[in-house]
């Protein structure tokens, strides 16, 4: 397949173009390389696709629909993964109108590129935001998320109600992904397992909020992009069982679909410091602090859906994944 990936110099999307170039496909990657973080590391990634003489780059902007269409039209891709996006909850509090821009107004763009380029499949990122403050455990695809604590979390669900509208109007079949805490190898800099990972080895103290009261279920790296690539190759259909009078928030009477992804097992959040120290064999300095705006207590991924349709389920246990996280974070940054 040709497959375009928007945000390919991103954590999640280096991951998923490089299971895609491994099997055969041929990769467009976009990206706008912008500074919210430092960009050698995207950089880097793109050295690792660029090794593949199926992988082709083009720097740009989503929110330019010009841009955009002028991309589609030169390559004509059959399939589409969007993971382009402004991101980070804390980020939004001051910076909105970079999530306006890129995740609402960049999203349209695709969407009606997909439309105008009749491609087969839109896969798209959401998040494990957009449950809010549900407490209801785990979280479930049909439960009700109209209540985000976050204009991140807010610009997720938008997304997919966007997605809906071109499902049902133009049988665009679309398919969004609520991704779950990800980490890993090449992960960002503004991301806690960097933040405790850097300060642990720098000898800093690491900020713990809601003083390590929180869980999350962490998500490994390689479980997230394999999950992905497993639904690009499932392309949404309508639910023929779906009742109006009952609407399911995850399925459609149109070919749109939603899945959790993520290891459906919960971690206290000191233990995910504590599964740190022990990979590095260093205790950190805590410095415990309350809970942030646009924060949740925990997260639970209910992957049945995922599991039962697509026939995947995330399974890198929390003792492998960081061991794996902490060597590539002391190779890449060259720690001794």
């Amino acid at each position: 397949m040709k497959v375009l990936i928007t945000g390919c110099a991103g954590f999640i999307g280096m991951h998923v173009a490089k299971i895609l170039l491994d099997r055969g496909d041929t990769v467009i990657g976009v990206d706008n390389l912008n500074d919210y973080y430092d960009p050698r590391l995207k950089s880097a990634r793109l050295g690792e696709l660029e090794q593949y003489a199926e992988f082709s780059f083009v720097v740009g902007d989503i929110a330019d629909h010009k841009v955009v269409n002028e991309i589609f039209a030169a390559e004509n891709p059959q399939r589409v993964i969007n993971l382009a996006a402004q991101a980070g909850v804390r980020y939004s509090l001051t910076n909105p109108y970079a999530y306006i821009q890129t995740n609402l107004l960049g999203f349209g763009n695709i969407l009606e590129a997909c439309r105008q380029h009749s491609v087969e499949h839109l896969v798209y990122a959401s998040s494990s935001s957009v449950y809010g403050a549900n407490t209801h455990m785990p979280f479930s695809v049909h439960d009700n998320v109209d209540h985000p604590v976050s204009l991140y979390a807010a610009s997720k669900k938008a997304n997919e109600l966007m997605a809906h509208s071109y499902s049902h109007l133009y049988g665009l079949p679309t398919t969004g992904l609520r991704y779950f805490t990800v980490y890993g190898p090449w992960g960002r800099p503004d991301m806690s397992p960097w933040l405790f990972t850097s300060a642990i080895l720098e000898g800093r103290s690491i900020d713990v909020f809601n003083y390590g009261k929180m869980r999350r279920d962490f998500t490994y790296i390689d479980d997230i992009a394999e999950g992905t690539v497993r639904v690009l190759d499932k392309i949404a259909t309508a639910n023929p069982d779906y009742d109006n009078g009952r609407p399911d928030p995850a399925t459609s009477y149109a070919p749109f679909r939603v899945y959790n992804i993520g290891n459906h097992t919960p971690v206290e959040l000191l233990d995910f410091i504590g599964t740190i120290e022990r990979a590095l064999g260093m205790e950190a300095e805590k410095n415990f602090l309350p809970m942030q705006n646009g924060d949740v207590l925990a997260t639970c991924a209910d992957v049945e859906a995922l599991k039962n349709q697509v026939g995947f389920e995330p399974k890198t246990s929390l003792v492998s994944g960081v061991t794996r996280w902490v060597d590539w974070y002391k190779t890449y940054t060259g720690y001794m």
